[in-house]
């Protein structure tokens, strides 16, 4: 190694480290949330380059160095965030849950946060008034209600004038009850559309003439279940999905304005998009005033009734910390260049990947053991019954 300088390829070698490094120490120094781990992903290079020319001459450590230097210039560039600045962001959905969680994080961070909630008057915009600076403001904004998305717009566009507004977060989303797709009624599917589909696309076409002053981007908070089929989520899935291929097309669409359009596909987290119990009396008794005799019969009050076990239990089952899908959503507001698609969560995007890559066989299969219940429909119960007679 001591001979290393008097070739001319360790000449080499030692002034591609020296460049790298001194780029890579600019990027953290632009980048201070990702010091560390810049710094890091800085030091491999040429340690393990130095590491190869001890092993296998200046050759091949200059090889090695260099493969290492281009993938980590590819991570490092993925992860490289724009400064916060004076950005500003709107957040639908900010009463609870993730919306709540987001603007109170990009408040922090110092981002001009436009929240808008469903209540304004409610627990939740009144704990944001509370714990968030000034550069917060809230808005009355039901997406569903065309005359409040137009009164918002203006709101915003008056306090960012020719800025423009950076960041759309499409979050606002309703769960439904979780039943089987035959079961729910037509006013579940309606309302599943109007709030997750029909409400994001109205907040995306009201609010880009400003996006497109800032050449900024739009999110649209998605759901796992928006990317792969998830049992008793007929409803929900189907709303999701459609706003998954909204953000797909927009996302070619608009990169000619040089907006970025991101979907996040979350896997099970606890936000109370559940919703209280008050309102799952209301949506069983309505789901099961619907049915027909025949459909009630076959499946039985027994399985109908068990149907809320699932609610009162996806709380156990749903991660505490919201902060995957936070740094998720902060990575598509702020990379240079962020990905078009998020799994923040567990078994986000393995089961993308065995819904994507696997036979569909197989993935019914895995979805059938990870989602196994004891719960079977009456008419089910009877015929197997009575094929196990002699």
């Amino acid at each position: 190694m001591d001979a290393l300088p008097s070739s001319p390829l360790g000449w080499v070698c030692t002034g591609v480290t020296v460049l790298f490094g001194v780029t890579m120490l600019c990027m953290a120094k632009r980048s201070l949330a990702e010091k560390v781990n810049l710094l890091l992903w800085s030091l491999l290079p040429p340690l393990l380059g130095l590491l190869c020319v001890d092993m296998l001459g200046a050759a091949g450590g200059l090889g090695v160095f260099c493969t290492l230097s281009l993938v980590s210039c590819v991570y490092l560039g993925g992860r490289a965030l724009l400064p916060v600045g004076d950005k500003a962001v709107l957040i639908t959905g900010s009463d609870t849950g993730i919306g709540h969680a987001l603007a109170k994080y990009l408040d922090k961070l110092g981002f001009v946060v436009f929240a808008g909630v469903l209540d304004k008057d409610g627990p939740g915009a009144e704990e944001l008034r509370r714990t968030c600076s000034r550069r917060l403001s809230l808005l009355q904004m039901d997406i569903t209600n065309t005359t409040q998305v137009k009164e918002a717009y203006l709101q915003v566009s008056e306090k960012v004038q020719n800025t423009g507004l950076w960041g759309v977060v499409n979050n606002a989303g309703i769960l439904g009850f979780p039943a089987d797709g035959e079961l729910l009624p037509m006013s579940t599917y309606r309302r599943c559309m109007e709030v997750n589909f029909f409400g994001a696309v109205e907040v995306s076409k009201t609010f880009l003439p400003l996006l497109r002053k800032s050449r900024g981007r739009l999110v649209n908070v998605s759901s796992m279940a928006g990317g792969i089929p998830l049992p008793r989520y007929a409803a929900y899935g189907a709303s999701k999905a459609a706003l998954s291929m909204f953000s797909g097309v927009m996302r070619q669409e608009l990169s000619k304005w040089g907006i970025k359009v991101a979907a996040i596909h979350p896997s099970g987290f606890r936000t109370g998009i559940q919703g209280t119990s008050e309102l799952w009396d209301k949506q069983e008794k309505e789901l099961v005033e619907n049915l027909p005799a025949d459909t009630r019969q076959d499946y039985g009050e027994d399985y109908l009734l068990g149907l809320k076990t699932c609610l009162l239990h996806m709380p156990t089952y749903c991660a505490a910390d919201l902060s995957p899908v936070l740094s998720a959503i902060l990575h598509a507001l702020l990379a240079k260049r962020p990905h078009g698609l998020y799994t923040p969560g567990k078994g986000a995007y393995l089961t993308l990947c065995i819904f994507c890559y696997f036979p569909l066989w197989f993935y019914d299969f895995f979805m059938s053991k990870m989602l196994s219940t004891d719960s079977v429909p009456r008419a089910l119960r009877t015929s197997e019954a009575e094929s196990k007679k002699p």
